[in-house]
């Protein structure tokens, strides 16, 4: 079992609301849709970040060394879940959870 964690400023993801080629470049065109489609967009872009940052260092100490961020998205499911997606592909061997205000967004993924 392997454990990531990660802790974002939603501030910084501001910035990037309006930048198409940095979003196309960190975020599958789900994340995208989903993440500006909120009211708070910021916050929803800082989360999927971190999940994908927690997500790469729970998954680096196995045979997963070479995932880039790109490999890596979260999407919620019907009841709101989120879910972990590796290269498109459903991944139920980690578990993640989200937690955020209106400053910070906190990942933990767990990987088994």
């Amino acid at each position: 079992m392997n454990i990531g964690i990660d802790i974002e400023e939603v501030k910084r993801f501001d910035k990037y609301i309006n930048d198409k080629a940095y979003l196309k470049r960190i975020f599958s065109k789900k994340e995208i849709l989903y993440s500006l489609a909120k009211k708070n967009a910021a916050q929803y872009l800082a989360a999927r970040f971190a999940a994908k940052e927690a997500i790469w260092k729970a998954l680096s100490s196995s045979k997963n060394k070479k995932l880039i961020i790109t490999d890596i998205s979260v999407r919620n499911d019907k009841d709101g879940k989120p879910r972990v997606y590796v290269k498109n592909k459903k991944y139920s061997k980690i578990n993640i959870s989200l937690s955020h205000t209106k400053k910070y967004v906190v990942v933990v993924a767990i990987a088994f």
